[in-house]
């Protein structure tokens, strides 16, 4: 079913749709342009990966917000009207390469603008609202460039990426190797 609301728009399964599952696994996250996704590229391009590293493409590149987990396809429509809070815009610089534990290659922001921090922490109430898992560790914008890189060298001068934070998705995990995620709702700013 499609679903627009002051500016957001939804495609929100059916609960009880036949060949729908019973539970979705879902997150909240920034999804990126097509001008981000080519600005990720091109810091990507910086990298030296090892081989045999599984590398993500911009199909895969976003920054979650937070990762709810499975959740019930019945509860979907109190989700989408829980998360539809307004949107401060603001710039993510994505400024900081970096290897995390378990061969993680990463994009990370240095500075976290106020705006998306007020957005993350309002998420999470509403998401506990809601009886949804919140995450506990401080919040770290990032996006994955890459697993299992380890031995991934990170760029010295790689390019910033700046992304214009103007709306953000509930998406759902596809498991699907050839699509693994589905954007099915916006939030633009207001």
């Amino acid at each position: 079913m499609r679903r627009h609301d002051g500016g957001a728009c939804f495609l929100i399964p059916e609960p009880g749709s036949a060949g729908l599952p019973r539970k979705l696994r879902l997150f909240l996250a920034l999804w990126p342009d097509p001008a981000v996704a080519r600005k990720v590229a091109g810091h990507a391009r910086h990298w030296s990966f090892p081989p045999g590293c599984r590398r993500y493409g911009p199909q895969d590149w976003h920054v979650t917000l937070h990762f709810l987990g499975s959740v019930a396809t019945e509860r979907l429509p109190d989700l989408v009207e829980a998360i539809d809070l307004p949107l401060e815009s603001c710039d993510l610089l994505l400024d900081r390469p970096q290897l995390w534990p378990r061969g993680l290659a990463v994009l990370c922001a240095m500075h976290v603008p106020p705006a998306l921090l007020d957005l993350h922490r309002r998420l999470a109430d509403a998401l506990a609202g809601l009886d949804l898992p919140v995450e506990q560790r401080t919040y770290r914008p990032h996006v994955t460039l890459a697993r299992n890189a380890g031995d991934a060298t990170t760029p010295v001068d790689g390019p910033v990426v700046a992304w214009p934070v103007r709306d953000f998705a509930l998406v759902v995990s596809t498991g699907r190797p050839d699509r693994r995620y589905e954007v099915i709702g916006r939030y633009p700013t207001t």
